[in-house]
């Protein structure tokens, strides 16, 4: 498995306006968080009953393990139609994605919607110290975006 944290460059601008472009005054932090031995049939309840895509795979210490998202699912539906396998005895761990591009809380949001631009990511798991904190999506940049118009 790669964690890959990118690191914010240093910015050079006033403070006060660095400080409201930080990836951590619009990340989310109450996140619904899926374990590694857990049944795929249960993600994709949770995945519908709380109307989100996917969601960080996560130990007992909140380390990072992966992400689980609907197109893994969809991955997982697809291959027990086609190999006969029951849906029920298939775990995250096998179907989680483990390259997972992370961020830390300090970056800026502008890098942030680089990084989005660039990848085909929807989210990016922010990481401090190690330890999942937050989780950021394209909706919250835009959400930024708009809070920033007035600056």
């Amino acid at each position: 498995m790669a964690i890959k944290n990118f690191k914010a460059p240093t910015i050079v601008q006033e403070k006060d306006y660095a400080d409201k472009i930080l990836v951590s005054k619009f990340m989310t932090t109450n996140l619904i968080t899926f374990r590694a031995d857990q049944s795929v049939l249960e993600v994709m309840e949770l995945l519908l009953k709380n109307s989100i895509s996917g969601g960080p795979v996560v130990d007992e210490q909140n380390q990072l393990l992966g992400i689980i998202s609907e197109g893994d699912c969809m991955k997982q539906i697809a291959e027990s139609g086609y190999y006969n396998v029951p849906m029920n005895n298939l775990k995250v761990e096998d179907y989680m994605v483990k390259d997972v591009d992370t961020i830390t809380p300090i970056m800026s949001i502008f890098e942030v919607a680089s990084l989005f631009y660039n990848s085909k990511r929807k989210r990016f798991p922010v990481l401090e110290k190690g330890l999942l904190i937050g989780q950021i999506s394209r909706r919250d940049v835009l959400r930024a975006a708009l809070a920033l118009k007035d600056l």
